[in-house]
């Protein structure tokens, strides 16, 4: 009897263990809005300014809804704290209740799977964030969209999570001194001598934290390359000047990306400088880039092709990349977020390769490596971060320059016909909608013919980066020559990463040699002529890594 309850109670402790262990990796999953009751399929957004451009007079919000599942009472919409004027269902009144960021419509009666139901939102006041009221470099009033990643809902009700995709139009009104731009196509613009009204649609669908618009006052430059699209500036008038200049390179970027991957998926690119808090922000065909990104300074690295700064190269082309890759294909869930970032990072290093040319894209993709190894050493989690909560520390060199990394290896790896390959047909599948990591895995295995899980368990679901100890030493074998032993240990923590490490060995003449680890030490022998005076670790920069310097005994 006495052992019976020993086992019981230890069952019992061992069901509590489970049940507290399954409680925490719960709690630590990062909690993401999902698309499951319901869908945006459109919105249609009228947006009313006062004269000085500080508040929304009024606003109208139409929102057409599929029904995802039956028997659903209620739309849950991610709102801010504007105030509601009204809130109409198929044009009837509907009750409403709001919790914080929340505004919660009752359906007249259940709904059901199929169901196309229509929202109409009027409302008014200064949005907190999302849309932003500042002062652009003249001085001038201005508003504008800046939404990521989540913070559209501020003043627009929406499903405020990117794989709620939907198309948007906008008609914007506002004082006649004040130019407009917004995502989509330019459809008109009326008014009298006092008020406009601009209109523009977007027909494919894009993620809401892309839905913006700009007013100001600045001046709107139309670039005379329009030989992928229709592509304009709209700069403060003191920006004027240099804004062709320092926008160079945003056509041969738009052609270049539309050879490589597939068309400009949109009617226009407008390149706008104005209020937003990041570097450059990838708004669907409407990029708003910061109101000092032409600002020069001390000391920076120039272009020889545009004669501009390569920073300003790179997030130009950084930017206009993303319309193919985190606007047209979205990422599934926040997990997913290098899909965008870490493409426009390598697609940024890919316009500089063909454009400034091999040394400088080089000495990108190390600076690259240099910003993640930096990061890393701060904070060690993998680039499917499922975790963090606090959605802006996602915008980090996990998953921009790591991410960037681990194509630059598929490719190395594959080599360019199947690796381009592959992403056209991730492309293709995915356009206007949403992928996964697992989306594009399979579409670069379908390409290649290659195995990649165990490349993607390794770079992308776990952390880290190999740290490589290299070693060798010579011996002379009677009746054979001699002959160099070469020692490669991996020294991080974690797993072993099992890629193939091109080895160059110089003794007289350059030899190449590819040892392929199987566990943390790897070793090979290659018969030499005269001593090996240098042995050197991935010798153009195919991996990821680091390397100790090289000891010889």
């Amino acid at each position: 009897m006495g052992s019976t309850k020993r086992v019981n109670s230890h069952r019992i402790l061992l069901t509590v263990v489970l049940v507290l262990t399954c409680l925490t990796l719960t709690s630590a999953q990062r909690r993401e809005r999902t698309v499951n009751q319901w869908k945006p399929v459109h919105y249609d957004v009228s947006v009313v300014f006062d004269d000085q451009l500080s508040q929304i007079k009024s606003a109208l919000t139409e929102i057409k809804v599929e029904v995802l599942e039956s028997s659903v009472t209620r739309i849950d919409f991610d709102f801010g704290d504007l105030a509601i004027d009204s809130v109409r269902i198929n044009d009837a009144p509907a009750k409403f209740n709001r919790t914080p960021d929340v505004l919660n419509v009752s359906l007249p009666r259940p709904a059901n799977r199929g169901d196309k139901l229509n929202f109409a939102i009027t409302y008014h006041g200064r949005p907190k964030d999302g849309l932003v009221f500042a002062n652009d470099r003249d001085g001038k009033p201005s508003a504008t969209g800046d939404n990521w990643p989540n913070r559209v809902h501020q003043w627009i009700p929406s499903l405020d999570h990117p794989s709620a995709k939907a198309s948007v139009s906008f008609t914007v009104s506002a004082p006649q001194r004040y130019e407009v731009t917004a995502n989509g196509k330019f459809i008109n613009v009326t008014g009298n001598a006092a008020t406009s009204h601009w209109k523009f649609e977007e027909a494919k669908p894009i993620p809401p934290y892309c839905m913006v618009i700009a007013v100001n006052e600045g001046a709107i430059i139309n670039s005379p390359d329009k030989a992928t699209t229709n592509l304009l500036y709209n700069v403060p008038k003191r920006d004027r000047d240099y804004a062709s200049k320092g926008f160079s390179p945003a056509a041969p970027a738009l052609a270049f990306f539309s050879q490589t991957v597939a068309p400009y998926p949109y009617d226009k690119l407008a390149l706008i400088v104005g209020a937003t808090r990041f570097g450059g922000m990838e708004n669907s065909g409407a990029i708003v880039f910061t109101s000092t990104l032409f600002d020069l300074r001390a000391n920076e690295k120039m272009s020889a092709r545009f004669g501009i700064p390569t920073r300003i190269e790179s997030v130009v082309a950084h930017e206009i990349a993303h319309q193919w890759f985190g606007d047209s294909v979205t990422e599934s869930t926040w997990a997913d977020l290098w899909l965008s970032e870490g493409f426009a990072t390598y697609f940024a290093g890919l316009f500089t390769q063909k454009y400034d040319g091999e040394d400088a894209f080089r000495e990108y993709m190390q600076s690259a490596a240099e910003r993640y190894f930096a990061y890393e050493k701060q904070r060690n989690n993998p680039i499917h971060d499922t975790d963090t909560e606090d959605l802006m520390k996602l915008l980090n060199a996990n998953n921009y320059e790591k991410g960037a990394w681990v194509l630059h290896m598929l490719r190395q790896r594959l080599g360019d016909d199947a690796f381009f390959r592959g992403l056209r047909a991730y492309y293709e599948a995915h356009k206007e909608a949403n992928a996964t990591t697992q989306d594009l895995r399979n579409a670069l295995e379908k390409a290649s013919g290659q195995n990649l899980r165990a490349f993607f368990q390794r770079w992308v679901y776990e952390s880290g980066h190999p740290v490589y100890e290299l070693s060798y030493s010579s011996a002379e074998f009677a009746g054979a020559g001699e002959f160099l032993t070469i020692t490669l240990k991996q020294t991080q923590a974690g797993e072993p990463f099992l890629d193939p490490v091109p080895i160059e060995i110089t003794s007289g003449e350059k030899t190449r040699v590819v040892i392929r680890p199987e566990s943390r030490t790897a070793s090979t022998r290659v018969r030499v002529k005269g001593g090996a005076t240098s042995v050197q670790v991935d010798p153009d920069g195919t991996l990821l890594k680091e390397v100790r310097t090289p000891s010889t005994s």
